[in-house]
Protein backbone atom coordinates (compact mmCIF):
# COMPACT_ATOMS: atom_id res chain seq x y z
CA UNK A 1 0.00 0.00 0.00
CA UNK A 2 1.27 3.45 -1.06
CA UNK A 3 0.71 6.64 0.65
CA UNK A 4 0.54 9.97 -0.90
CA UNK A 5 1.08 13.21 1.56
CA UNK A 6 0.64 16.54 0.37
CA UNK A 7 2.07 19.51 1.58
CA UNK A 8 3.89 22.63 0.38
CA UNK A 9 7.45 22.45 1.12
CA UNK A 10 7.91 25.76 3.03
CA UNK A 11 5.68 24.67 5.55
CA UNK A 12 7.59 20.70 5.68
CA UNK A 13 10.46 22.83 6.69
CA UNK A 14 9.02 24.83 9.45
CA UNK A 15 7.47 21.73 10.57
CA UNK A 16 10.51 19.74 10.69
CA UNK A 17 12.04 22.51 12.56
CA UNK A 18 9.44 22.30 15.53
CA UNK A 19 9.22 19.25 15.61
CA UNK A 20 12.60 18.78 15.91
CA UNK A 21 13.14 21.81 18.59
CA UNK A 22 10.10 19.71 20.61
CA UNK A 23 12.14 16.42 20.78
CA UNK A 24 15.19 18.43 21.91
CA UNK A 25 13.06 20.20 24.88
CA UNK A 26 12.52 16.90 25.74
CA UNK A 27 15.47 15.61 25.76
CA UNK A 28 16.75 18.86 28.05
CA UNK A 29 14.00 18.28 30.44
CA UNK A 30 14.46 15.07 31.14
CA UNK A 31 18.30 14.81 31.28
CA UNK A 32 17.91 17.72 34.04
CA UNK A 33 15.47 16.14 35.90
CA UNK A 34 18.10 12.92 35.86
CA UNK A 35 21.01 14.33 37.10
CA UNK A 36 19.76 15.81 40.37
CA UNK A 37 18.32 12.38 41.04
CA UNK A 38 21.51 11.77 43.38
CA UNK A 39 20.33 15.16 45.63
CA UNK A 40 16.73 13.48 45.33
CA UNK A 41 17.58 10.38 46.37
CA UNK A 42 19.64 12.37 49.58
CA UNK A 43 16.83 14.85 50.39
CA UNK A 44 13.99 11.79 50.77
CA UNK A 45 16.47 9.56 52.49
CA UNK A 46 15.30 7.09 50.19
CA UNK A 47 17.59 3.15 49.46
CA UNK A 48 18.41 2.20 46.16
CA UNK A 49 15.49 -0.20 46.51
CA UNK A 50 13.04 2.64 47.76
CA UNK A 51 14.26 4.75 44.64
CA UNK A 52 13.83 2.37 42.32
CA UNK A 53 10.60 2.30 43.07
CA UNK A 54 9.63 5.24 42.76
CA UNK A 55 10.80 5.65 39.53
CA UNK A 56 8.69 2.94 38.39
CA UNK A 57 6.10 5.99 38.64
CA UNK A 58 7.72 7.25 35.49
CA UNK A 59 7.29 3.89 34.06
CA UNK A 60 3.47 3.79 35.25
CA UNK A 61 2.92 7.00 34.36
CA UNK A 62 4.17 6.72 30.84
CA UNK A 63 3.05 3.17 29.96
CA UNK A 64 -0.90 3.93 30.98
CA UNK A 65 -1.26 7.38 28.60
CA UNK A 66 0.74 6.01 25.84
CA UNK A 67 -2.17 3.53 25.41
CA UNK A 68 -4.23 6.64 25.54
CA UNK A 69 -1.98 8.89 23.27
CA UNK A 70 -2.69 7.33 19.95
CA UNK A 71 -6.91 8.08 20.41
CA UNK A 72 -6.01 11.45 21.77
CA UNK A 73 -4.02 11.48 18.60
CA UNK A 74 -6.60 10.55 15.94
CA UNK A 75 -9.11 12.79 17.50
CA UNK A 76 -7.52 16.49 18.35
CA UNK A 77 -4.25 16.04 15.90
CA UNK A 78 -0.94 14.83 17.03
CA UNK A 79 0.53 18.87 16.96
CA UNK A 80 -2.24 19.84 19.32
CA UNK A 81 -1.57 16.81 21.60
CA UNK A 82 2.07 17.65 21.59
CA UNK A 83 1.88 21.15 22.17
CA UNK A 84 -0.42 20.77 25.66
CA UNK A 85 2.11 17.19 26.38
CA UNK A 86 4.79 19.73 26.30
CA UNK A 87 3.62 22.11 28.54
CA UNK A 88 2.42 19.87 31.03
CA UNK A 89 5.84 18.14 31.05
CA UNK A 90 7.34 21.48 31.93
CA UNK A 91 5.08 22.13 34.78
CA UNK A 92 5.64 18.63 36.32
CA UNK A 93 9.55 18.30 36.31
CA UNK A 94 9.10 20.99 39.46
CA UNK A 95 7.21 18.94 41.29
CA UNK A 96 10.00 16.02 42.39
CA UNK A 97 12.48 18.52 44.62
CA UNK A 98 9.14 19.48 46.22
CA UNK A 99 8.84 15.81 48.39
CA UNK A 100 10.10 14.58 51.07
CA UNK A 101 9.62 10.34 51.03
CA UNK A 102 9.83 7.78 48.15
CA UNK A 103 5.94 7.77 48.56
CA UNK A 104 5.39 11.32 47.41
CA UNK A 105 8.30 11.39 45.17
CA UNK A 106 6.47 7.90 43.16
CA UNK A 107 3.23 10.55 43.30
CA UNK A 108 4.65 13.00 41.33
CA UNK A 109 6.50 10.92 39.20
CA UNK A 110 3.78 9.18 38.37
CA UNK A 111 2.86 12.62 36.68
CA UNK A 112 5.58 13.34 35.44
CA UNK A 113 5.99 9.70 33.64
CA UNK A 114 1.98 10.29 31.98
CA UNK A 115 3.25 13.45 30.48
CA UNK A 116 6.41 11.98 29.08
CA UNK A 117 5.23 8.77 27.90
CA UNK A 118 2.44 11.07 26.14
CA UNK A 119 4.67 13.74 24.26
CA UNK A 120 7.09 10.84 23.04
CA UNK A 121 4.14 8.84 21.38
CA UNK A 122 2.71 12.45 20.04
CA UNK A 123 5.86 13.73 18.56
CA UNK A 124 7.07 10.73 16.71
CA UNK A 125 3.45 9.94 15.66
CA UNK A 126 4.56 13.46 13.81
CA UNK A 127 7.31 12.95 12.86
CA UNK A 128 6.20 9.69 10.90
CA UNK A 129 4.08 11.65 8.81
CA UNK A 130 6.26 14.15 8.33
CA UNK A 131 8.96 11.14 7.15
CA UNK A 132 6.09 9.97 4.46
CA UNK A 133 5.27 13.97 3.72
CA UNK A 134 9.35 14.23 2.59
CA UNK A 135 10.25 10.34 1.74
CA UNK A 136 13.50 11.06 3.04
CA UNK A 137 14.95 9.02 6.08
CA UNK A 138 14.92 11.48 8.37
CA UNK A 139 13.88 10.04 11.83
CA UNK A 140 17.09 9.45 12.91
CA UNK A 141 17.34 13.81 12.99
CA UNK A 142 14.61 13.81 15.28
CA UNK A 143 16.27 11.15 17.67
CA UNK A 144 19.25 13.12 17.39
CA UNK A 145 17.65 16.41 18.43
CA UNK A 146 16.65 14.18 21.52
CA UNK A 147 20.26 13.36 22.29
CA UNK A 148 21.68 16.73 21.95
CA UNK A 149 18.78 18.30 24.27
CA UNK A 150 19.61 15.29 26.26
CA UNK A 151 23.40 16.41 26.77
CA UNK A 152 22.64 19.90 26.82
CA UNK A 153 20.39 19.54 29.89
CA UNK A 154 22.90 17.36 31.71
CA UNK A 155 25.88 19.26 30.85
CA UNK A 156 23.77 22.68 32.51
CA UNK A 157 23.18 20.28 35.27
CA UNK A 158 26.51 19.55 36.31
CA UNK A 159 27.50 23.26 35.55
CA UNK A 160 24.55 24.57 38.18
CA UNK A 161 24.73 20.86 40.42
CA UNK A 162 27.05 22.97 43.16
CA UNK A 163 25.43 26.35 42.81
CA UNK A 164 21.49 25.56 42.75
CA UNK A 165 19.25 23.62 44.77
CA UNK A 166 17.21 21.27 42.65
CA UNK A 167 14.44 23.01 43.43
CA UNK A 168 15.78 25.94 41.69
CA UNK A 169 17.36 24.36 39.03
CA UNK A 170 14.28 22.20 38.12
CA UNK A 171 11.33 25.58 38.17
CA UNK A 172 14.57 27.14 35.75
CA UNK A 173 13.41 24.18 33.44
CA UNK A 174 9.93 25.31 33.96
CA UNK A 175 10.51 27.87 32.75
CA UNK A 176 12.44 27.64 29.94
CA UNK A 177 10.02 24.34 28.58
CA UNK A 178 7.05 26.89 28.58
CA UNK A 179 9.07 29.54 26.61
CA UNK A 180 10.08 26.89 24.49
CA UNK A 181 6.38 25.40 23.99
CA UNK A 182 5.28 29.10 23.31
CA UNK A 183 7.39 29.63 20.69
CA UNK A 184 7.68 26.43 18.70
CA UNK A 185 4.25 25.15 19.97
CA UNK A 186 2.58 28.57 17.60
CA UNK A 187 4.54 26.69 14.31
CA UNK A 188 3.36 23.58 15.18
CA UNK A 189 -0.44 24.70 15.60
CA UNK A 190 -0.49 26.36 12.75
CA UNK A 191 0.56 24.13 10.14
CA UNK A 192 -2.06 21.11 9.42
CA UNK A 193 -0.46 17.74 10.11
CA UNK A 194 0.30 16.13 6.40
CA UNK A 195 -2.77 14.27 5.26
CA UNK A 196 -3.09 10.46 3.72
CA UNK A 197 -4.75 9.27 0.86
CA UNK A 198 -4.47 5.31 0.12
CA UNK A 199 -4.14 4.01 -3.20
CA UNK A 200 -5.86 0.55 -3.01
CA UNK A 201 -3.44 -2.30 -3.65
CA UNK A 202 -3.61 -4.46 -6.39
CA UNK A 203 -3.26 -7.56 -4.06
CA UNK A 204 -5.14 -7.62 -1.01
CA UNK A 205 -4.92 -11.48 0.01
CA UNK A 206 -1.38 -11.52 0.43
CA UNK A 207 -1.20 -9.27 3.42
CA UNK A 208 -3.74 -10.90 5.16
CA UNK A 209 -1.93 -14.33 4.58
CA UNK A 210 1.44 -12.74 6.24
CA UNK A 211 -0.82 -11.19 8.91
CA UNK A 212 0.57 -13.34 11.63
CA UNK A 213 3.65 -13.48 10.86
CA UNK A 214 3.97 -9.51 10.43
CA UNK A 215 2.81 -8.88 13.80
CA UNK A 216 5.75 -11.25 15.08
CA UNK A 217 8.24 -9.36 12.73
CA UNK A 218 6.78 -6.29 14.62
CA UNK A 219 6.97 -7.45 17.97
CA UNK A 220 10.23 -8.36 17.21
CA UNK A 221 11.59 -5.34 16.35
CA UNK A 222 9.97 -3.61 19.30
CA UNK A 223 11.93 -6.02 21.37
CA UNK A 224 15.09 -4.82 19.97
CA UNK A 225 13.58 -1.41 20.51
CA UNK A 226 13.49 -2.45 24.24
CA UNK A 227 16.79 -3.75 24.98
CA UNK A 228 18.16 -0.53 23.42
CA UNK A 229 16.41 1.71 24.94
CA UNK A 230 16.69 0.01 28.73
CA UNK A 231 20.43 0.72 28.13
CA UNK A 232 19.51 4.63 27.66
CA UNK A 233 17.18 4.56 30.58
CA UNK A 234 19.34 2.32 33.11
CA UNK A 235 22.56 5.52 32.40
CA UNK A 236 20.05 8.54 32.72
CA UNK A 237 18.96 7.99 36.04
CA UNK A 238 21.65 5.58 37.08
CA UNK A 239 24.88 6.83 35.41
CA UNK A 240 25.51 9.81 37.74
CA UNK A 241 24.80 7.85 41.07
CA UNK A 242 27.69 4.80 39.69
CA UNK A 243 30.21 7.61 38.98
CA UNK A 244 29.30 9.37 42.43
CA UNK A 245 28.98 6.56 44.82
CA UNK A 246 31.68 3.82 43.42
CA UNK A 247 33.85 5.32 41.72
CA UNK A 248 33.98 8.71 44.29
CA UNK A 249 33.42 11.24 41.56
CA UNK A 250 32.32 14.77 42.46
CA UNK A 251 28.75 15.59 41.77
CA UNK A 252 29.54 17.65 38.85
CA UNK A 253 31.93 15.06 37.41
CA UNK A 254 29.24 12.56 38.01
CA UNK A 255 26.68 15.09 36.11
CA UNK A 256 29.20 14.70 33.22
CA UNK A 257 28.34 10.95 32.80
CA UNK A 258 25.30 10.92 31.32
CA UNK A 259 26.19 14.09 29.43
CA UNK A 260 29.04 11.87 27.42
CA UNK A 261 26.43 9.24 27.01
CA UNK A 262 24.24 11.87 24.89
CA UNK A 263 26.87 13.33 23.11
CA UNK A 264 28.18 10.28 21.92
CA UNK A 265 24.17 9.43 21.06
CA UNK A 266 23.92 12.11 18.98
CA UNK A 267 27.19 12.35 17.15
CA UNK A 268 26.17 8.64 16.17
CA UNK A 269 22.51 9.76 15.44
CA UNK A 270 23.63 12.53 12.92
CA UNK A 271 25.71 10.27 11.29
CA UNK A 272 23.29 7.29 11.50
CA UNK A 273 21.76 7.87 8.04
CA UNK A 274 25.80 7.46 5.91
CA UNK A 275 25.88 4.67 8.46
CA UNK A 276 22.21 2.69 7.07
CA UNK A 277 23.82 3.18 3.48
CA UNK A 278 27.19 1.84 4.05
CA UNK A 279 26.47 -1.40 6.07
CA UNK A 280 22.36 -2.04 5.92
CA UNK A 281 20.54 -2.44 8.52
CA UNK A 282 21.16 -5.54 9.77
CA UNK A 283 24.93 -4.92 9.97
CA UNK A 284 23.89 -1.44 11.84
CA UNK A 285 21.96 -3.18 14.72
CA UNK A 286 24.05 -6.35 14.92
CA UNK A 287 27.16 -3.95 14.82
CA UNK A 288 25.46 -1.37 16.88
CA UNK A 289 24.16 -4.21 19.55
CA UNK A 290 28.10 -5.67 20.13
CA UNK A 291 29.33 -2.25 19.98
CA UNK A 292 27.08 -0.94 23.24
CA UNK A 293 28.05 -4.28 25.02
CA UNK A 294 31.50 -4.10 25.09
CA UNK A 295 31.27 -0.16 26.27
CA UNK A 296 28.65 -1.03 28.99
CA UNK A 297 30.92 -3.80 30.73
CA UNK A 298 33.84 -1.08 30.38
CA UNK A 299 31.34 1.45 31.78
CA UNK A 300 29.93 -0.51 34.26
CA UNK A 301 33.37 -2.27 35.71
CA UNK A 302 35.96 -0.34 35.20
CA UNK A 303 37.89 0.83 38.23
CA UNK A 304 38.40 4.54 37.02
CA UNK A 305 36.12 7.55 36.68
CA UNK A 306 37.52 8.13 33.53
CA UNK A 307 38.04 4.34 31.86
CA UNK A 308 33.95 4.62 32.86
CA UNK A 309 33.12 8.12 30.83
CA UNK A 310 35.00 5.82 27.78
CA UNK A 311 32.62 3.08 28.29
CA UNK A 312 29.56 5.28 28.62
CA UNK A 313 30.47 6.82 24.93
CA UNK A 314 31.21 3.91 23.53
CA UNK A 315 27.55 2.54 24.85
CA UNK A 316 26.10 5.70 23.56
CA UNK A 317 27.64 4.89 19.55
CA UNK A 318 26.42 1.53 19.90
CA UNK A 319 23.06 2.15 20.78
CA UNK A 320 22.64 5.38 18.47
CA UNK A 321 20.51 3.97 15.63
CA UNK A 322 18.96 0.54 17.22
CA UNK A 323 15.72 2.44 18.28
CA UNK A 324 15.42 3.84 15.47
CA UNK A 325 16.05 1.43 12.71
CA UNK A 326 13.95 -0.77 15.14
CA UNK A 327 11.02 1.82 14.10
CA UNK A 328 11.35 2.27 11.03
CA UNK A 329 11.72 -1.49 10.23
CA UNK A 330 8.44 -1.78 12.33
CA UNK A 331 6.91 0.89 10.43
CA UNK A 332 7.70 -0.55 6.89
CA UNK A 333 5.71 -3.59 7.92
CA UNK A 334 2.79 -2.35 9.69
CA UNK A 335 2.56 1.13 9.04
CA UNK A 336 1.56 3.39 11.93
CA UNK A 337 0.33 0.96 13.78
CA UNK A 338 3.95 -1.05 13.79
CA UNK A 339 5.00 2.68 14.75
CA UNK A 340 3.24 2.47 17.84
CA UNK A 341 3.90 -1.25 19.20
CA UNK A 342 7.74 -0.96 18.38
CA UNK A 343 7.60 2.76 20.16
CA UNK A 344 5.62 1.72 23.14
CA UNK A 345 7.70 -1.57 23.94
CA UNK A 346 11.26 0.76 23.22
CA UNK A 347 9.68 3.64 25.42
CA UNK A 348 8.68 1.12 28.05
CA UNK A 349 12.29 -0.30 28.51
CA UNK A 350 13.68 3.20 28.85
CA UNK A 351 11.19 3.61 32.26
CA UNK A 352 11.21 -0.32 33.09
CA UNK A 353 14.71 -0.16 32.98
CA UNK A 354 15.82 2.11 36.02
CA UNK A 355 13.60 0.35 38.39
CA UNK A 356 14.92 -2.91 37.93
CA UNK A 357 18.19 -1.50 38.03
CA UNK A 358 17.61 -0.81 41.77
CA UNK A 359 16.38 -3.86 42.77
CA UNK A 360 19.73 -5.34 41.22
CA UNK A 361 21.69 -2.70 42.60
CA UNK A 362 20.11 -3.80 46.36
CA UNK A 363 20.45 -7.77 45.83
CA UNK A 364 24.14 -7.48 44.03
CA UNK A 365 25.97 -3.60 43.30
CA UNK A 366 25.37 -1.13 40.79
CA UNK A 367 28.05 -1.93 39.22
CA UNK A 368 26.66 -5.75 38.38
CA UNK A 369 22.88 -4.45 37.72
CA UNK A 370 24.50 -2.29 35.15
CA UNK A 371 26.03 -4.94 33.10
CA UNK A 372 22.77 -5.80 32.28
CA UNK A 373 22.92 -2.96 30.07
CA UNK A 374 25.19 -5.18 28.19
CA UNK A 375 23.68 -8.30 27.90
CA UNK A 376 20.43 -6.72 26.77
CA UNK A 377 22.26 -5.24 23.92
CA UNK A 378 24.08 -7.72 23.31
CA UNK A 379 20.44 -9.97 23.00
CA UNK A 380 19.74 -7.07 20.65
CA UNK A 381 22.25 -8.00 18.48
CA UNK A 382 21.44 -11.41 18.35
CA UNK A 383 17.92 -10.97 17.30
CA UNK A 384 19.00 -8.89 14.96
CA UNK A 385 21.52 -11.54 13.48
CA UNK A 386 18.56 -14.05 13.83
CA UNK A 387 15.53 -12.25 11.76
CA UNK A 388 17.93 -10.64 9.24
CA UNK A 389 16.33 -13.21 6.49
CA UNK A 390 12.65 -12.70 7.79
CA UNK A 391 13.43 -8.83 7.77
CA UNK A 392 14.58 -9.06 4.42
Amino acid sequence: MRTRITVPDDSLTRLRIALTVFFALDGFVFAGWVVRIPAIKEQTGASASALGLALLGVSAGAVITMMLTGRLCRRYGTHRVTVVCAVLLSLSVALPPLTHSAVALGAVLLIFGAAYGSINVAFNSAAVDLVGALRRPIMPSFHAAFSLGGMLGAGLGGLVAGALSPTRHLFGLTVIGLLVTAVAGRTLLRIPAPTRSREVPQQTSEPRRKGTRTRGLVVTFGLIALCTAYGEGALADWSALHLEHDLEATPGVAAVGYSCFALAMTIGRLTGTRLLERLGQTRTLVGGGTTAALGMLLGALAPSVWAALLGFMITGLGLANLFPVAVERAGRLAGPDGVAIASTLGYGGMLLGPPAIGFMADWFSLPAALTSVAALAATAALIALLTRRAAG
